[in-house]
């Protein structure tokens, strides 16, 4: 049976090369529970753990909800349905930046950004993402088609009144810019920020928020610290982006998320501020971008 036909049966399997794919050890629990604002639990990595068995470590330690991103229309359609299936995921729907280019040069973006739409307008959809902009795999060539696709899922965030993800590499000032001509949603997300203090005192000023993941913990992301410090805690969110970007100490293992506590302790650190402080605020920024989990 195809992922088309049904969506559960969808899979990605992440290339395991040389590093260690064994789950690290669970966190001590939150006793604040929080979020996980983006995620790619259909990418099987380390023993393959399934989305049930995602969602209930996940509780385990305090993380109560995850909002699982789709970058194709397979991965989105698998997102629509785990929400759909599941009352602790939302979805966000997207073509991720890098698979424009493809989609544009085989004739079928418009059919991949009609799929989208129709996603879209599912109750348990609540963003369009991820979406944006990489200048760092794309080249000069793929541009076009990236902007194209960028521009048409602003306009389908504003059409469905829903969140949008940005997906933001080597890109800063054309997403900013194409956000500023276009207009940007009303819930705006930087998802995985890697911007610097002064990209931060951007978004602070048009109040978009900033999604930190475990990178904000690597020691040579002093920028995405120094961001951290600028930008109101009333725009922050927390995100694994599993299976990557692992917080240390266990950089380069499988990442998931119930190791938010990893990297939401490390911010509350970094804040000076209370952990359970840091995690209410979190928790209700995300409901406030996305809406309730249940009910």
């Amino acid at each position: 049976m195809s992922a088309s036909t049904d969506p559960s049966q969808y899979v990605r399997v992440r290339e395991k090369g040389s590093r260690d794919v064994s789950y690290p050890d669970a966190p001590e629990p939150l006793a604040v529970p929080v979020y996980d604002n983006h995620a790619h639990l259909e990418i099987e990595d380390g023993v393959g753990l399934s989305l049930d068995e995602q969602l209930t470590r996940a509780g385990e330690v305090g993380v109560i909800g995850v909002v699982q991103a789709g970058g194709d229309i397979e991965s989105s359609r698998w997102s629509a349905w785990a929400a759909a299936s599941h009352p602790r995921v939302l979805a966000a729907v997207a073509i991720h930046p890098n698979e424009a280019p493809a989609y544009a040069a085989a004739g079928r973006l418009d059919e991949a950004l009609g799929v989208i739409d129709e996603l879209a307008a599912q109750p348990r959809v609540r963003a369009i993402g991820e979406t944006g902009l990489d200048f760092f795999r794309t080249d000069d060539d793929g541009r076009p088609a990236q902007f194209e696709s960028f521009e048409a899922h602003i306009a389908l965030a504003k059409k469905h009144g829903i969140a949008m993800q940005i997906h933001d590499r080597d890109a800063h000032e054309a997403v900013l810019e194409t956000l500023q001509r276009v207009g940007a949603p009303e819930r705006t997300v930087f998802h995985c920020f890697s911007g610097d203090a002064d990209m931060a005192a951007v978004a602070r000023e048009r109040g978009y928020w900033l999604s930190f993941a475990g990178n904000v913990t690597f020691k040579n992301a002093q920028n995405l610290r120094d961001a951290l410090a600028v930008i109101p805690r009333e725009r922050i969110l927390v995100e694994t982006d599993a299976p990557f970007l692992t917080p240390t100490p266990h950089r380069g293992r499988p990442n998931a998320p119930y190791l938010i506590p990893v990297t939401v302790r490390f911010m509350a650190a970094e804040l000076g501020i209370d952990v359970d402080e840091l995690c209410a605020q979190l928790a209700a920024n995300t409901l406030e971008v996305y809406g309730a989990f249940e009910g």
